[in-house]
């Protein structure tokens, strides 16, 4: 059963501009840490919650020998989903039957960790049921958390994160470059003007200004970034017309917030009008996204799909219809006329006479207006007569306006640019996303609108990446899921929420089925598919995919019973629909039930008439192939490791045709099995290595879990019990992660129990535990290193690691470093050759001088060195 986990970055992030001096707070911070197991910090809206709490935890990292991790909460907004998203963050795959934070708990009883919990605020209930069960379950667990509000339980600590310090502007302002708030504007200024900095000239106005900001880092950067058009006199005196206006609001308003509001609304006000509508549009997005998300989810045109793979690549359901162009703010004519009304903006929905000015009118005394055919540089000023017109959304918004769009927010700094999977990706921050959905909502029905444009293409994604599965390219694809799981969870809830679209969220959430399943998120699908299948009872395709995946994910967290129901029901409603395979799909999960359930006999004779029968149309090559490797496990357990072995034979030209690996590690773990079987030592070592090197690649935890039992059981049964021990220990250590009792199966567990009794037989308890001991220190990496060295070198010798120390640069040409990526795939000279276009002479060389630069002696080194660099 699958379970790859392409890592996701939830260690600090990365710090992209320069952090300005809280030395006051990060004192206060690490000593509220040594004492306490639970410190929030606390504050308005863009004070600078995250980043204080990122610098507090790099600091006192020394201090947790397990580690510091990071949940990010800003695009998650349903509260089950938050222990899934801690357990995420951490590492750990649990496949138990236990309920998610109570298995959490168990996971990371016995840790010393720091734990760092991100925007809690609109999460307060579920993030202090979890923070209590980590107290109170555990000893060694701290956890650092920011939220505009307390989370309430006794043992919190407050931390109250205040505004930058900023000097009396009217006082003296001999020492004012002494001040964190001067200190920002000038690093934010200097970064759209070069050279700028703060003078005896302009000294007072930037004080002023920063004083007119209350010290809030957020409209301090905004305001910053206005320098490219305006000097700190004309920043100054536009701000204070523009406050005086915009805070007269509601008096119950807290000033700091009348503050920042102000702030971003005249951020806002200064776009263009596509940046206005684009930015109000992105607000649905969760998370981070790339251009294509903000193309198909801004743009009134339609989206382009990729391209399709080969057909017998197992298309499984057919892409929707694209979603038709949003006609608001267009005549209904079609003319393309822009629309003028004289009430409020269809974004803003700001009155023009009332507390802030619509977004595309006159902006108020002194403010300049803008125009749409320019890039947004201000026009003269114009005054803003009470009931002034106001032009609606641009009509036809196209995806190159999208591209200018982003490209004019990245330079207004209201989208972060970051470097993801795939290339560039962008992020608004939580106050600028809410700020934008604001405006969204203010237009009737464009929520609405967006949000199915961005379900749309997060399922025209999802198809497209399950066409694709069976072939190369499953790592990148599997990181690129991680990369968009909070719009996929985003897709998922409006889906489920929205009247009349529960069917398309079941069809998404069984679309997955390989993410779920092969990349370590089965408790995660499963909470969908319950409730997409509770929401769509009517029998349909989609009903008979989501009760096949929901067995196989139920039989996943070894609740055996509900996966046979489900998997049952798939089979039946499929047979009554015809759709054949949807049936050979549900008869997978039935078998592979059987045969973690430990009825060897009966999945046998089960996967020996499905691969006796073949494929039928539509079937995915992924399952085609795993019912080789389910066949070849019954087979090699049951001792016919001769038959074993044909079968894996057959699956590996399968997979070797389609240059896929996920498949294919799981074939050569099995044809490692079956030559156990034979005492054919060395060349079952040889293949659970290969396996191993695989699902590195791809980062599947449980496939290495299950890869290291095999290695350990080997090493037991050819005689070197120091490498059983050691390979045990470390199994242990990676299948805490998952699921310590290896899922209750008696088979997977009198394996390991047999590896341990020969070890201990011959070294004695005590050297066996000390032995044992040093593999569950180990990490991943240096396991790995371990389990992948050169036959004959003594056991134990982990300083001959192959894989360089991590801060170590190696020169490797843009081309070789490609040429060893594909080694790490599994890929020989030829298939190197073939991918690259180059003869295979060339191939041979590069991977020649590769060896040589790294100072290794065999493939499988490269691959460890590759796996350790990602």
């Amino acid at each position: 059963m699958g379970g790859s986990a392409p890592r996701r970055d939830h260690h600090l992030p990365a710090e992209t501009t320069s952090f300005v001096d809280r030395r006051g707070e990060l004192t206060q911070g690490r000593e509220l840490l040594a004492r306490a197991r639970l410190v929030t910090l606390t504050g308005p809206g863009g004070v600078g919650k995250t980043r204080l709490a990122a610098r507090i935890a790099a600091r006192v990292r020394r201090a947790f020998p397990d580690g510091v991790r990071c949940v990010h909460l800003s695009g998650l907004h349903d509260p089950a989903l938050v222990p899934l998203a801690a357990a995420d963050a951490l590492g750990l795959h649990d496949r138990s039957a236990q309920p998610p934070l109570a298995a959490l708990v168990e996971q990371v009883r016995d840790r010393r960790l720091l734990l760092v919990v991100d925007n809690c605020e609109h999460l307060a209930g579920a993030c202090a049921q979890l923070a209590a069960a980590l107290l109170h379950g555990t000893e060694g667990v701290r956890i650092l958390a920011t939220s505009r509000h307390r989370l309430g339980l006794t043992e919190e600590h407050l931390l109250e994160v205040r505004p930058l310090p900023v000097p009396d502007p009217d006082g003296d302002l001999s020492a004012a470059q002494g001040y964190p708030a001067l200190t920002l504007f000038a690093d934010r200024a200097a970064a759209v003007v070069p050279g700028f900095r703060i003078t005896p000239a302009n000294r007072a106005s930037v004080a002023r200004l920063c004083h007119r900001l209350d010290g809030l880092p957020l409209a301090i950067e905004l305001a910053a970034v206005r320098m490219r058009v305006l000097d700190v006199d004309q920043l100054l005196d536009r701000l204070d017309d523009r406050y005086r206006f915009l805070t007269t609001g509601s008096p119950a308003a807290l000033p700091r917030h009348q503050t920042l509001r102000a702030a971003v609304a005249w951020s806002h006000d200064l776009c263009t009008l596509p940046e206005q509508t684009v930015w109000a549009r992105l607000s649905v997005l969760a998370g981070s996204f790339d251009l294509e998300t903000a193309e198909a989810v801004c743009a009134d045109t339609a989206p382009v799909g990729g391209t399709r793979p080969p057909e017998d690549a197992g298309q499984l359901l057919p892409l929707p219809p694209a979603a038709p162009p949003e006609l608001s703010g267009r005549p209904a004519d079609g003319s393309g006329v822009p629309v003028w009304s004289a009430g409020g903006s269809e974004l803003s929905g700001r009155p023009a006479d009332g507390p802030g000015v619509p977004a595309w009118s006159t902006d108020g005394p002194g403010v300049p207006a803008r125009s749409t055919d320019g890039p947004g540089a201000p026009a003269p000023p114009v005054a803003a007569p009470a009931g002034a017109l106001t032009l609606l959304p641009p009509p036809g918004l196209r995806r190159d306006d999208v591209l200018e769009a982003v490209a004019g927010l990245v330079d207004k700094s209201v989208l972060c640019r970051e470097t993801g999977p795939g290339g560039v990706r962008y992020r608004l921050l939580d106050t600028l996303r809410q700020y934008g959905l604001e405006q969204l909502r203010r237009d009737t029905g464009q929520e609405e609108a967006a949000r199915r444009r961005q379900r749309d293409w997060m399922a025209r994604r999802a198809e497209q990446y399950e066409r694709c599965w069976f072939g190369p390219g499953q790592p990148e694809t599997a990181a690129l899921l991680r990369a968009d799981q909070d719009n996929l969870r985003a897709a998922l809830d409006f889906s489920l929420t929205a009247p009349g679209e529960a069917l398309a969220g079941l069809r998404l959430a069984g679309t997955l089925w390989f993410h779920w399943h092969a990349c370590g998120a089965s408790r995660e699908g499963l909470y969908w598919l319950d409730r997409a299948l509770a929401a769509v009872p009517a029998p349909t395709r989609e009903r008979a995919r989501g009760l096949w995946v929901a067995g196989l994910l139920a039989a996943a967290t070894r609740d055996f019973p509900r996966g046979r129901r489900h998997a049952a029901d798939a089979l039946a409603l499929a047979h009554a629909l015809g759709d054949a395979a949807e049936a050979a799909h549900a008869e997978y999960v039935i078998g592979v039930i059987r045969l973690f359930g430990d009825d060897l006999p009966g999945a046998l004779r089960h996967f020996e008439a499905t691969v006796a029968r073949g494929p039928v149309p539509g079937q995915h090559l992924s399952l085609v192939g795993l019912d080789q490797v389910e066949l070849a496990c019954a087979l090699g357990f049951l001792g016919e490791a001769e038959r074993a072995v044909e079968v894996c034979e057959q699956a590996l030209r399968l997979c070797e045709r389609h240059g896929e690996q996920w498949v294919r590690s799981y074939v050569l773990r099995m044809l490692a099995l079956a030559h156990t079987v034979l005492g054919d030592w060395p060349r079952a070592q040889l293949h659970a290595r290969e396996a191993l090197r695989l699902k590195l690649a791809v980062h599947d935890v449980i496939g290495i879990a299950l890869t290291l039992d095999l290695l350990a059981s080997i090493a037991a049964r050819r005689g070197t019990p120091e490498d059983a021990a050691l390979l045990l220990g470390g199994a242990d250590r990676v299948w805490a992660d998952i699921d310590t009792g290896r899922w209750g199966s008696h088979t997977l567990n009198s394996v390991r129990r047999d590896s341990e009794e020969r070890a201990v037989l011959a070294l004695g308890r005590e050297v066996f535990e000390r032995i044992y001991r040093r593999g569950g220190a180990l990490g991943l990496r240096e396991l790995a290193g371990h389990a992948l060295q050169e036959p004959g070198r003594p056991p134990g010798a982990e300083a001959a690691d192959p894989s360089p120390p991590e801060d170590t640069t190696v020169p490797l040409t843009r081309r070789e470093t490609e040429v060893a990526r594909l080694v790490a795939e599994g890929l020989a000279n030829q298939q190197i050759a073939d991918r690259l276009v180059i003869a295979r002479r060339t191939a041979e060389g590069h991977v020649e001088r590769i060896l040589g630069k790294l100072g290794f002696s065999n493939r499988s080194q490269i691959a460890a060195w590759m796996t350790a660099q990602r």
